[in-house]
């Protein structure tokens, strides 16, 4: 199947009897409701985000310590719109990060030099966010790419609801996310090569993206 860089703009058919938990890489965009702009800016060919934007970004990291057979691979976070790639591996090719698969795991994921997460299984404590738990109870295996997402839109969307509280973040319009999501199986590895590309270059396309058209009306 050839890559379409403009997949992303039609809603995704669900493939019948297919089983989205088994071992394989999905191309996700999920819009913001109303493709309101509230993750920041594209600045000279570069997203420049705020604290929501942030927090998106946050979020996505922890899909790898929440679902352990997730592996979480190129994402940008637009201003009203977000695209990643997340690999469904094989229970055998978990690594083992801590004890045991399973073992406890509390707080956001440390922080590199330029302040984004490394999903490697280590985290730290935070002042300004609740603590998180992925012990044995609340680590998931075999979940459905759709149950991920569900679960990603659901901790940021609560998240954002504290911002617009305690930060005064930009009040969204009853759903932070629009209620579906467009995905598609990646195939090929020369597919994966050319997605993996357009989701770095998005932010130079966005003045001639459609989510950007959309804002302008």
């Amino acid at each position: 199947m050839t890559y379409n860089p403009n997949i992303h703009h039609r809603r995704s058919i669900r493939l019948k009897g297919y089983d989205y938990s088994k071992a394989g890489l999905y191309f996700i965009t999920i819009c913001v409701q109303n493709h309101e702009c509230l993750f920041g800016n594209v600045l000279n060919n570069k997203m420049i985000l705020n604290d929501a934007g942030e927090m998106v970004t946050k979020w996505y990291y922890e899909l790898g310590n929440k679902y352990p057979d997730k592996k979480c691979r190129e994402m940008v976070v637009m201003p009203n719109h977000f695209h990643c790639i997340v690999e469904n591996v094989r229970i055998m090719d978990v690594p083992i990060t801590d004890a045991h698969v399973g073992a406890s795991l509390r707080g956001r994921p440390i922080n590199d030099e330029r302040g984004r997460p490394i999903n490697d299984g280590r985290v730290q404590q935070t002042n300004d966010a609740p603590t998180h738990q992925y012990g044995p109870n609340n680590q998931k295996f075999n979940a459905t790419i759709g149950d991920a997402m569900d679960w990603f839109k659901t901790m940021t969307t609560n998240e954002y609801i504290r911002g617009v509280k305690n930060h005064n973040w930009n009040r969204f319009d009853k759903k932070l996310w629009q209620k579906n999501y467009w995905e598609h199986i990646i195939r090929q590895d020369g597919e994966y090569n050319r997605i993996s590309e357009y989701i770095i270059q998005n932010p130079t396309k966005w003045f001639h993206d459609k989510f950007h058209k959309s804002v302008d009306g």
